[in-house]
């Protein structure tokens, strides 16, 4: 392993459960959710796993609608389908001890970023799609 592998920063790896979301809704609703959905979303009971190796993230996402793996590589492009059904492309990157994604919606060319940041042992998503943000935050399980 690289010197610069063995100093990346290992604070995302552990089960992160969802605790409260601000500006979910107006988001989901922006990205073209109904109101069913947005609500239903709003209660979605979601976990993250995450397990990192040197550069190679593990993610399971386990939530009321759906469980999906995605594994991925940093700074390499890949495709997934995001938990409303929207095929993305895109890729994360670690900066500064964030994880950064930056993922294009294959429907409509439209771009969605999403940080995901751990400070005091709690983890915040922040997610932007066309000017509007939201926040969930997680703590560690």
């Amino acid at each position: 392993m690289t010197p610069s592998s063995n100093q990346r920063d290992m604070a995302f790896n552990g089960s992160w459960k969802v605790e409260k979301s601000e500006n979910y809704g107006p988001l989901l609703e922006k990205m073209g959710m109904n109101m069913v959905k947005r609500a239903a979303a709003a209660h979605d009971n979601l976990t993250l796993s995450i397990t990192q190796d040197g550069d190679n993230f593990t993610v399971k996402e386990s939530s009321t609608f759906r469980t999906k793996e995605i594994p991925f590589t940093l700074a390499k492009m890949f495709q997934t389908t995001i938990a409303d059904g929207t095929e993305v492309e895109g890729c994360w990157e670690l900066q500064e001890g964030k994880l950064i994604g930056r993922f294009t919606r294959k429907d409509n060319k439209k771009d969605i970023v999403t940080v995901r940041e751990v400070q005091g042992g709690n983890m915040t998503q922040t997610m932007t799609y066309e000017g509007v943000t939201a926040k969930r935050h997680f703590k560690k399980v």
